[in-house]
């Protein structure tokens, strides 16, 4: 029953919005959460905005934010970078805002295929070009330079239709050089485990919201919590009868999410 939810953990694009549109009842349904005592969390797999962009993002929208309530996978990311390569040069192919990210963190950080390069880190690059491809490729050839990415999303929402995303810019790599990513960000369970972390939830408590099955739900099943899927991104209706991640709810969109939710509250 969804009367038993208080934290909520968000998938952002194809979920709440898409580009730099909010869905219908996503506002709505953010300030129920919080007028009943519970947290909204932003588990998103785009790297190419900071929390603090996403922050700025989401106040645009008219909804207030705080930076601990973005779980993003860049985030992840350079939690684990500086668990496994604190002190080490990296390679990274990413948007500017990235890049900074994983600099603040206290890496130096080249696009250059250098000698001293411990890592090739791949992100959701919207400022691809041929020149980072070739680099990437060059140090994924040398056995000893790892390789992380930050989600495994073949493709991101747009107006008009998808773009590629991290995992399709890493499936391109695959076929040249026959390697793919770690990846940081969902299915991994540790995305919903942060956010637990920080309220001391209870798995029952909490409710996983996205629209792709082998992310959103898989992280969600992973994690041992339920899981609500809406069909205003990437999944349909018949990807249901042939996925292994079977979402616990499912609804048209955010905005039926909500009317369910407020209404088993009343």
């Amino acid at each position: 029953m969804l009367k038993e939810k208080k934290y909520f953990l968000f998938d952002i694009d194809g979920t709440l919005a898409v580009d730099d549109v909010l869905f219908d009842g996503s506002r709505e349904l953010i300030a129920h959460i919080a007028s009943i005592g519970g947290r909204s969390f932003y588990i998103t797999n785009n790297s190419t905005k900071s929390r603090k962009d996403y922050m700025e993002k989401f106040k645009r929208w008219g909804i207030q934010t705080d930076e601990d309530q973005f779980i993003t996978a860049s985030y992840a990311a350079c939690r684990y970078l500086k668990e496994q390569y604190h002190g080490r040069k990296l390679f990274v192919m990413g948007t500017p805002s990235f890049v900074e990210e994983v600099k603040s963190c206290g890496f130096e950080v080249t696009e250059q295929a250098e000698k001293d390069v411990a890592c090739v880190v791949v992100g959701f690059d919207r400022t691809l070009c041929y020149d980072k491809v070739e680099a990437a490729c060059e140090l994924l050839f040398r056995p000893k330079v790892d390789y992380i990415g930050t989600n495994p999303d073949y493709r991101c929402p747009t107006s008009f239709g998808f773009v590629p995303d991290c995992g399709g810019i890493c499936e391109m790599l695959n076929v040249t050089v026959d390697r793919t990513p770690r990846y940081a960000g969902k299915p991994d369970k540790g995305i919903v485990t942060m956010c637990m972390e920080q309220v001391g939830a209870k798995p029952e408590e909490v409710l996983v919201v996205g629209d792709r099955l082998y992310t959103d739900i898989a992280c969600g099943i992973r994690a041992g919590v339920e899981t609500a899927l809406v069909f205003t991104g990437e999944a349909k209706e018949k990807d249901l009868a042939q996925t292994e991640f079977r979402p616990d709810h499912v609804y048209r969109d955010i905005r039926q999410l909500y009317e369910d939710f407020r209404g088993q509250g009343e």
